[in-house]
């Protein structure tokens, strides 16, 4: 049993100003992404130039920020943000829904492509790939935060949490840090080495995300004000059970779309 390590969530205080690990951690997120899909419509040959990748990667920003959080507020607590409406902004206190921010993310890229008039499959397969480093720091921020703890558990690794009692449970941050990050990276760079047609990367991503977060979730604290839902599943499997099948049917729908062209 080990127990959580003291890390103050503020990094740095410059007056009344507090720098935030969470923070720092999306920031490094957005940094990895960046410099990624740089490298990847070099080697892809996208005709997209260093400011338009910054104006895109802008987009997704704001895309996956707004989405994350509406969806959070819409799917985990709409009453309590009806109550207290000036919450919904205030980021720094966690609260983020991924298949929110994924939402956000789609329209943004389709409003970019739209605008720039570029074709929106081949960038899709890139941004999914680009996406892996967010969630990966992401994760890490929230068991920096000493949030979404695991259930309780007698593995040898098993953390007490401050704030989650006294009993030993699983680093669920941790894993869904590995298996959203280098694992899920690992899975569609070797989807994209074999040139699968346009879209194939990008639904992959959607099905292995799915699973991995659904397989998690038996890990994972039901969020108290929830619990399990119906059939013992957490609101998190419910939301990942259709996109596991709208995955699967993507990369079908994709590997016939580039059989027939």
């Amino acid at each position: 049993m080990w127990s959580f390590p003291e890390i103050d969530p503020v990094a740095l205080q410059l007056g009344p100003l507090a720098i935030r690990w969470y923070g720092l951690m999306y920031l490094a997120g957005f940094v990895c992404a960046y410099f990624f899909i740089r490298y990847r419509v070099r080697q892809t040959g996208l005709p997209l130039s260093s400011e338009a990748v910054a104006d895109l990667l802008f987009y997704a920003v704001v895309g996956v920020v707004a989405g994350g959080r509406l969806g959070y507020v819409l799917f985990y607590q709409p009453g309590h943000y009806l109550r207290h409406p000036v919450e919904i902004v205030q980021l720094w206190q966690g609260g983020m829904s991924f298949h929110g921010g994924l939402l956000g993310v789609v329209l943004a890229v389709l409003l970019f492509c739209r605008c720039r008039r570029l074709v929106v499959g081949p960038l899709a397969d890139i941004l999914v790939m680009a996406a892996c480093f967010g969630l990966c720091f992401g994760r890490l921020g929230n068991f920096i935060n000493a949030e979404l703890w695991g259930r309780v558990t007698d593995v040898p690794w098993g953390m007490v949490f401050p704030q989650a009692g006294p009993l030993p449970r699983h680093p669920s941050q941790l894993y869904q840090a590995i298996l959203e990050g280098p694992v899920l990276f690992s899975l569609l760079a070797l989807i994209a080495r074999w040139r699968r047609p346009a879209w194939t990367v990008f639904f992959s991503f959607v099905a292995f995300y799915a699973l991995f977060r659904f397989l998690v979730e038996f890990f994972r604290q039901p969020d108290a004000h929830l619990g399990l839902l119906g059939g013992g599943l957490s609101l998190g499997q419910w939301l990942s059970l259709p996109m596991l099948l709208l995955g699967l049917a993507g990369v079908v729908w994709s590997l016939r779309r580039g059989q027939e062209s």
